[in-house]
C-alpha cells in the first residue's frame, strides 16, 4: 500500500461535516469556554486541540502489517447510523495496523497531561478501566473498517462514570471524563480487539481512526460538557 493511501477521512464527508459543525458550535458558545476551564485547559487551547483532532483524523501512522489477505477497497460501510470510508488501494500486501493522529495520539497526550496536572492516578485508572470494559463489550468487528462503536456511547458512558466517581470532588468530573473517554475507548475498543482485525478485509485498521474516531471526538465535546454541569460555580469577583 502506498503511503498516500494511508491518509483519508475516517468517516463519510457528510458525517465529518457534522463533527466540524459541532466544533464551530463549541467555538461560539460562551458556556463551553467554562466547561474547558473546568477541564484544566484554556478555552483557546481547547479549541486548538479540537481543531487538531479534526485535522489529525486524516493522518495514520503505520506501526505493523498483518499477513497478506484480500481487502476491501474504495467503499462506504454503514454501521449503527454512521458511514465509514474504506480507502481506495491499488495493491495490497495485508492489513496495515496504524495509529490515528487525531483520534489516538492527541487524546492520549492530553489525557496524560490531565492525569499529571490533576493527580488523578487512582480515579483516572478506575474510570478508564470501567469505560474500557464497557467499550470492549460494545465493540463490533466491521468488515472493511475494523473495530467500530455506536457513535454516542463513549461520550455518554464516560460522562456517567466521571460524574459518579467525582461526586465528592465535582471539579474532577471534567478531566475524568476526558481521560476515561479517550484512553478507555482506545484500550477497550481498539487495542484489546486487535486480534479480531485479521480477516475483516480492512486495508487499514487504525487505532482511534475509522470506527472509533467519531466517538472519541464527541467525548471531547459532549462528555466534558455533561461533566462540567457538576463543576462548582464560578465565584464573582468584587472590586
Amino acid at each position: 500500500m502506498q503511503m498516500s493511501q494511508m491518509h483519508y477521512l475516517p468517516i463519510a464527508p457528510v458525517f465529518f461535516a457534522i463533527l466540524v459543525g459541532a466544533f464551530f458550535i463549541v467555538l461560539i458558545l460562551r458556556s463551553v469556554s467554562y466547561a474547558y476551564e473546568s477541564l484544566g485547559v484554556s478555552h483557546r487551547a481547547a479549541m486548538w486541540l479540537l481543531f487538531a483532532s479534526l485535522v489529525g483524523s486524516f493522518f495514520n501512522i503505520p506501526i505493523a502489517e498483518l499477513p497478506p489477505e484480500q481487502v476491501m477497497s474504495n467503499q462506504v460501510v454503514d454501521f449503527f447510523g454512521m458511514r465509514y470510508e474504506v480507502p481506495a488501494v491499488s495493491h495490497w500486501q495485508g492489513t496495515i495496523i496504524a495509529v490515528n493522529v487525531g483520534g489516538a495520539v492527541i487524546p492520549t497526550l492530553v489525557s496524560i497531561y490531565l492525569l499529571i496536572k490533576n493527580q488523578l492516578w487512582v480515579k483516572g485508572l478506575v474510570a478508564t478501566a470501567i469505560v474500557a470494559v464497557i467499550m470492549h463489550w460494545l465493540a463490533t468487528p466491521v468488515p472493511g473498517v475494523g473495530i467500530a462503536l455506536p457513535v454516542f456511547m463513549p461520550a455518554v458512558i464516560t460522562a456517567i462514570v466521571a460524574v459518579i466517581l467525582s461526586r465528592r470532588e465535582r471539579q474532577e468530573a471534567a478531566p475524568l471524563a476526558y481521560i476515561a473517554g479517550g484512553l478507555g475507548t482506545l484500550i477497550g475498543a481498539d487495542i484489546t480487539n486487535l486480534d479480531k482485525v485479521r480477516g475483516l478485509g480492512a486495508p487499514v485498521a487504525s487505532i482511534g481512526g475509522a470506527g472509533t474516531f467519531d466517538g472519541i471526538f464527541l467525548t471531547g465535546i459532549l462528555a466534558v460538557l455533561l461533566a462540567s454541569f457538576y463543576a462548582p460555580p464560578r465565584t464573582m469577583q468584587v472590586g
